[in-house]
């Protein structure tokens, strides 16, 4: 079932500037830290060798060189993360898209190539490969989508028949052609499944909550026969 949302819903579920999850999705592992690290310390040593080579009255842009890569480290997964929601941001339409899962099954993909030279002095191509989930989830109208993210230990307890939840964006009002789709949130055991946290989960829990009350069937009402009060004569 698709449920068409408001602008204004859509951009409270897709904000503008980074979240805390995201923020820690974009910091990725040490690794990557250590690398916003060394740009940081670069960035650093350029504006001192700046302040050494530039005539005076280049101060301000020197301490603004240097500010702005010294917390290169700290302020860029907000970058990154805020540039991926305006991107989400773009579609003019959005809806809420409710069905169930078809199949969830592991497979293993290739996410890159490198190149190296072994002891015998030949070329070696290495394959980094990652285990990831492949996640089908249908609606009884019809629609259906392959959704594959990194395997994750709570993936294990997927079941075909699960209930999942998303928010779905199109360049058409009435939502015919789908162009990009959020993580996938099973309601069941409230386990979502995702790459990347483009939902405010709080704010997408929210609104499922509401449309289910708005969707909820009115109760009916019976008239009760009204009972005839008894007239006894003395």
């Amino acid at each position: 079932m698709l449920i068409p949302i408001t602008r204004e819903t859509f951009e409270e579920l897709v904000p503008r500037y980074a979240t805390g999850e995201q923020y820690r999705y974009m910091s990725g592992q040490w690794s990557d830290f250590l690398r916003r690290l060394l740009i940081s310390i670069v960035g650093v040593l350029v504006a001192f060798a700046l302040n050494a080579v530039l005539p005076s009255g280049f101060e301000i842009l020197e301490f603004v060189i240097g500010i702005v890569t010294g917390l290169y480290w700290l302020w860029s997964p907000v970058y990154w993360a805020s540039l991926r929601n305006i991107k989400t941001r773009r579609y003019p339409y959005a809806g809420f898209w409710r069905g169930r899962v078809v199949d969830a099954f592991p497979s293993e993909e290739l996410v890159g190539t490198e190149e190296t030279v072994n002891k015998q002095g030949e070329l070696v191509v290495i394959e980094n490969r990652e285990r990831r989930l492949n996640l089908e989830v249908a609606d009884k109208q019809g629609f259906s989508t392959l959704i594959q993210v990194p395997l994750q230990r709570g993936h294990q307890a997927i079941r075909p028949g699960d209930r999942a939840e998303m928010l779905v964006m199109s360049n058409r009002p009435d939502l015919s052609y789908i162009l990009q789709f959020s993580d996938v949130h099973l309601v069941d055991y409230d386990l979502w499944v995702s790459d990347y946290p483009s939902v405010r989960r709080d704010v997408f829990q929210d609104v499922s909550s509401r449309l289910t009350a708005e969707l909820k069937p009115a109760p009916k009402r019976t008239n009760k026969p009204k009972r005839r009060r008894s007239s006894s004569r003395r």
